[in-house]
């Protein structure tokens, strides 16, 4: 199986009557605003490129009116394409017929929406189930079938309750757990935890992060929250005005911004925080210091390093091997706000 599940290839978007004649304009270099402006046309997304990875978390991040849900809506063709290709694990989601598609999307693509999305009149578990119902297993069954599920987003002994007598990060457990139960191998999840306080929002990353670890879907993940992007993702892509800006790691984003937007769109994260050692490691060099596995975070080592004689640290692996070192001017420097570089090349494994 392909280590890329979902490959989206020059996808243009345009909402208008006449979209096609709009999208000569795009292409010919006019801005979303003045298509607006000019054509009574808005640009949704252009030229998208981008290639998500099998069983990873890819986050895609913008602010409000940047693309991000509609780009979402496209991998299983809630929104039609104005051009473009989009392709699952090979297969050419474009051109799949109106059968074909309701069956991919009721067996290989789940949904997670931020306003939750429950059926008020359906219980709990009949919410739960309801996937496994489209699916054609019988709904004695498919609420046996979701027990699991219910136990596994912390709401065993709710099945028998509805939604309005659940607070909100309880219904999104619901959410979560009806688009685990279809067993569906990727995950969209557009704007999921935004409606929710920020506590119940870190909860509810905190319980997708184990699921994953078990479950290893691919997961394609929306939100405004650099925060949250920086906690979940293990890649992330940000869109500006329907426009793919940069591409990459949580590390490489932080440490390599591209352009003056994706500066300001980070600089007021905690660096210490979310800078791993790894990612600024010399490599290959040993030193006379103490030893740090090589995720630690700045913030976790720098006391450390301060006290050492030469100010110095080694980098570990798993195996506790010494792949690298790294220096108290390094993790100061890193710990800076960057100025934009013109390449997002990394210096780590």
């Amino acid at each position: 199986m392909s280590d890329i599940a979902i490959s989206i290839k020059g996808l243009y978007k345009i909402f208008g009557k006449r979209p096609a004649k709009a999208m000569q304009y795009v292409k010919d270099g006019i801005s979303k605003a003045d298509l607006l402006d000019k054509h009574n046309h808005v640009l949704g997304l252009k030229d998208i490129n981008i290639d998500i990875p099998a069983h990873q978390i890819s986050v895609i991040m913008g602010l409000s009116g940047s693309g991000k849900s509609t780009l979402i809506r496209h991998i299983n063709r809630l929104i039609e394409p104005t051009d473009g290709e989009i392709s699952v694990y090979g297969e050419d989601v474009l051109s799949m017929p109106k059968k074909e598609l309701r069956e991919f999307r009721r067996h290989k693509t789940s949904m997670v929406f931020q306003k939750f999305g429950l059926h008020i009149h359906k219980t709990v578990a009949e919410n739960v189930a309801y996937g496994l119902v489209i699916q054609g297993i019988p709904l004695n069954q498919a609420k046996k079938d979701s027990h699991k599920w219910l136990e596994r987003v912390g709401l065993d002994g709710f099945e028998d309750y509805y939604p309005a007598q659940l607070s909100g990060g309880m219904q999104q457990r619901v959410g979560l757990a009806r688009a685990l139960a279809t067993d569906a191998d990727i995950l969209l999840m557009d704007e999921a935890f935004s409606a929710l306080d920020p506590l119940i929002r870190t909860d509810m990353q905190d319980i997708l992060l184990n699921l994953q670890q078990e479950l290893h879907k691919t997961i394609v993940f929306i939100t405004h929250d650099l925060d949250e992007a920086l906690n979940i993702g293990d890649s992330i892509t940000i869109l500006r005005d329907g426009e793919v800006i940069q591409q990459g790691d949580p590390q490489e984003i932080i440490l390599k911004p591209n352009d003056d937007y994706i500066v300001d769109f980070i600089q007021d994260i905690n660096r210490g925080r979310v800078i791993r050692i790894k990612s600024i490691m010399n490599k290959g060099e040993s030193v006379n210091g103490p030893s740090f596995d090589y995720n630690s975070v700045l913030e976790e080592i720098l006391p450390d390093v301060v006290n050492s004689p030469e100010h110095k640290a080694n980098v570990i692996d798993g195996n506790g091997d010494i792949i690298g070192s790294i220096d108290l001017k390094k993790i100061a420097s890193s710990i800076a706000k960057p100025a934009v570089e013109s390449s997002t090349n990394t210096n780590y494994k």
